[in-house]
């Protein structure tokens, strides 16, 4: 692998939607020499193996503020990013379907917040869901929270792909190779690979999912992010629509969408555990939530599995923010399976910290510090 021997103002590792955005945004905004590295390519790791959904359900202020401007971003693609004919994010609402009186609670108090926030979500009663969901049965069911203007994209991969285009289009390189090391070196970060070559940079930002642990262990600064292996179950592609919402059983743990490509997708979102020796109980316990409430699934057959994962911190939010002693190191990480989501918003935050020099105050929720000052509010709507 052959590397320039400028130093880059800005290196970049890991070119999810997240490292993708952060590179796009602060070639945007004129940061100079910016470069990606993955050791595996583009959307390699967990943005590669997501569902696309683009949802404004949340149950903090937070999440609801990022997930709106993200939405507004994904809704304008194409003008964002210089795209011609983009790919068209698809309306087909989250239903969060409730079966015990504590989560509906939660469902009202999360519906409040986000109507305060212009978000168009609403409680809706178990006699109201067979409306939403043609042939839904409700037994179990107490009530839901619903937004019928959630979205997602039937190919997410393309938009992380289109990601990259616009930030090579803006001048920002995009190369494979597997970082071995983070360098303190003077007033910037040498980047040593495991090819041997190596990269300077006056700054780095790490944003490299569930990765970054590793990578910044070496220089003491400890990130509380687990992996937590997820899996999707879906069928060959079927022509008639049986499905239009995203299905969340929450007491139950289950999730069916009908993506726009005809397949079916559902999932245990408890499923933990290797997939050969689990699988067949994982199949059990969505066959069964379909029998019991989504009848008209009750013949579909779930031929494919698909492993991803999240990388999960202990309030399910992501830590942005510079790391270390130095206010060159930047880690954006441990979104817990809504990075695909926030990464327009995110994208947006870090660049102009970096750029511009100013900071969002949504930034001071996400600082690492958090977790050893005790100030973080935990987000229960996890999918």
């Amino acid at each position: 692998m052959q590397h320039s021997d400028r130093a880059l103002d800005v290196a970049v590792v890991g070119a999810g939607i997240t490292g993708l955005s952060i590179a796009f945004n602060l070639a945007r905004r004129g940061a100079g020499r910016v470069a990606v590295f993955d050791k595996a390519g583009i959307g390699a790791g967990a943005s590669g193996v997501q569902p696309g959904g683009v949802r404004r359900q949340w149950g903090t202020r937070l999440n609801c503020l990022l997930s709106g401007e993200s939405f507004a971003f994904f809704q304008r693609l194409g003008d964002e990013l210089g795209i011609v004919d983009p790919p068209v994010l698809e309306r087909c609402g989250y239903l969060f379907v409730a079966g015990a009186e504590a989560t509906l609670e939660r469902m009202r108090r999360d519906v409040a917040l986000q109507r305060s926030l212009g978000i168009p979500s609403e409680i809706l009663s178990a006699g109201d869901l067979p409306r939403v969901v043609p042939g839904f049965s409700v037994d179990g069911a107490i009530g839901a929270a619903y937004c019928r203007e959630d979205a997602y994209f039937d190919r997410p991969q393309g938009v992380v792909e289109l990601f990259a285009q616009a930030a090579a289009g803006r001048g920002v390189a995009i190369e494979q190779a597997e970082l071995r090391r983070l360098v303190p070196e003077g007033g910037g970060w040498t980047l040593e690979f495991t090819d041997g070559s190596r990269r300077a940079a006056g700054m780095a930002v790490v944003a490299a999912g569930a990765e970054s642990k590793a990578l910044l262990s070496p220089l003491r600064i400890e990130l509380p992010i687990e992996v937590q292996p997820k899996y999707l179950f879906l069928s060959e592609p079927i022509a008639e629509r049986l499905l239009e919402p995203l299905v969340v059983l929450v007491d139950q743990h289950f999730a069916a969408k009908h993506l726009a490509n005809g397949r079916v997708l559902a999932s245990d979102l408890a499923a933990s555990g290797e997939a050969e020796t689990n699988a067949q109980a994982w199949r059990a316990h969505i066959r069964s939530c379909i029998e019991r409430t989504l009848p008209l699934l009750t013949f579909v057959s779930f031929s494919v599995i698909a492993e991803g994962s999240y990388d999960m911190t202990p309030d399910h939010q992501p830590i942005v923010s510079t790391v270390g002693e130095r206010n060159d190191l930047w880690v954006a990480a441990g979104f817990s399976g809504h990075g695909f989501m926030m990464a327009p918003a995110i994208g947006r935050m870090v660049s102009e910290a970096i750029v511009e020099n100013r900071h969002d105050p949504l930034l001071a929720q996400l600082e690492l510090g958090r977790f050893a000052t005790g100030a973080v509010e935990a987000e229960t709507a996890v999918v």
